[in-house]
């Protein structure tokens, strides 16, 4: 493997140290919100429930309303070791409540006033560790399988998480232009990404030309098609929330429109990659090709990838509404009012529109490749020509 990795040219594992280095300074950097806590004089901390007490719970039907009281013991924080009570407050909501039982283990909030207690609100169920060890069985599993190359995925991965996270969406609270930095931080992930594929060479270019190509044909059609189907962004899952915790201040509509082409990306880099390493490897065999056979080659890989592309971003789009979908049924709500309803419209925009910017990427990138990676028919390379010429030399002699 050593021998493998010194072997490979400077320009294929420079892109595992960009991302390395974009890591660890995203992990450094502040959001500029890490200030905005809802409780200041409070301490987050895990607790394990020791016993219930559910005699104020009020059963009705399915819904279950009041407050359930736990004893806990306080694992971690300033107040470990400490046995106090705890309320979990029920709202009727099956959907947001949640039910403790004892041996549980439960994130909480401890209200305090200097060293007393003065109030401990149970917040969910504690999800971190399992969370972490489905991370690890992911990391395990795609490295053992995908070797370097899964370690590239995962840096990828990361990368992308930590972009998100700490760019973007502090980007958009601070209320930029949401279509320009959805944009923005898409076309740095896409090189950043597609280079952890290739490295930064002709075939990264070329990747890279074409999704972005494909992105911007999303992103113009999901302007248009918001307006037309008079889509507001708030028909987003709590992006409502946010009119109220003070940033009445953003656009909606915008990052709703940014979310299109966003969601699309992925499919779309991965298309691109695709198409652009058949055209490459039709390019090594028959170097003599002109660049229209080449992204004509690219196309036939295009058009054999999208039927099943498109259909992963119906099921990627739809795997969510389920339950909506059998509330539908089960209420015989006719197609006409289904695909009339807003929220329904707008998972046909993300769909539709995505799957356009799939069409779009085929032709994009087939061209791209054809350009940038085949020698358009110039004189062979002499390595290539030496390599023909021995192949040559091998052929027995024909019969007289």
């Amino acid at each position: 493997m050593l021998r493998s990795w010194k072997s490979k040219p400077l320009r294929y594992h420079a892109p595992v140290l960009v991302c390395l280095l974009a890591i660890i300074v995203l992990l450094l950097l502040p959001t500029g919100f890490e200030g905005a806590l809802n409780y200041q004089e409070a301490e987050r901390c895990t607790a394990r429930v020791l016993s219930v007490d559910d005699s104020t719970i009020i059963d009705t039907g399915l819904v279950r309303s009041g407050e359930q009281r736990c004893q806990l013991e306080i694992l971690d924080g300033v107040f470990a070791g400490q046995i106090v009570t705890g309320v979990n407050m029920l709202n009727g909501s099956l959907e947001q409540d949640k039910i403790f039982s004892p041996g549980d283990t439960a994130m909480v909030v401890v209200s305090h006033d200097g060293d007393a207690i003065t109030n401990v609100t149970m917040s969910d169920h504690y999800r971190l560790g399992w969370e972490a060890l489905l991370a690890a069985i992911f990391i395990v599993l795609l490295v053992a399988f995908a070797g370097p190359t899964g370690v590239r995925a995962i840096l990828s991965f990361c990368l992308t998480i930590l972009c998100l996270w700490k760019i973007l969406v502090p980007l958009y609270l601070r209320g930029l232009n949401p279509i320009w930095a959805g944009l923005a931080v898409t076309l740095l992930l896409t090189i950043l990404i597609l280079a952890l594929v290739y490295g930064f060479d002709r075939r990264c270019l070329s990747a890279v030309s074409g999704s972005f190509l494909g992105v911007l044909v999303a992103c113009v059609l999901g302007v248009v098609f918001t307006d037309l189907f008079q889509i507001h962004g708030a028909v987003m899952e709590n992006s409502e929330s946010l009119l109220y915790s003070g940033y009445a201040h953003l656009n909606l509509t915008q990052i709703f429109m940014a979310s299109i082409f966003i969601g699309a990306a992925g499919a779309v880099m991965d298309l691109s990659v695709d198409i652009t390493s058949a055209v490459h490897e039709v390019v090594e065999k028959r170097p003599d090709l002109g660049w229209r056979e080449a992204a004509r080659s690219g196309m036939n890989v295009g058009r054999a990838a999208m039927g099943t592309m498109t259909t992963t971003l119906l099921f990627a789009y739809s795997g969510g509404y389920i339950s909506l979908l059998m509330v539908f049924m089960a209420q015989g709500t006719p197609v006409d009012h289904i695909l009339n309803y807003k929220y329904v419209a707008a998972e046909i925009i993300h769909t539709i529109i995505g799957s356009i910017g799939l069409v779009a990427v085929a032709p994009f990138t087939a061209l791209c490749a054809g350009v940038f990676l085949a020698k358009g028919g110039r004189k062979l390379a002499p390595e290539a020509l030496s390599q023909q010429g021995a192949e040559a030399d091998r052929q027995p002699d024909p019969a007289p």
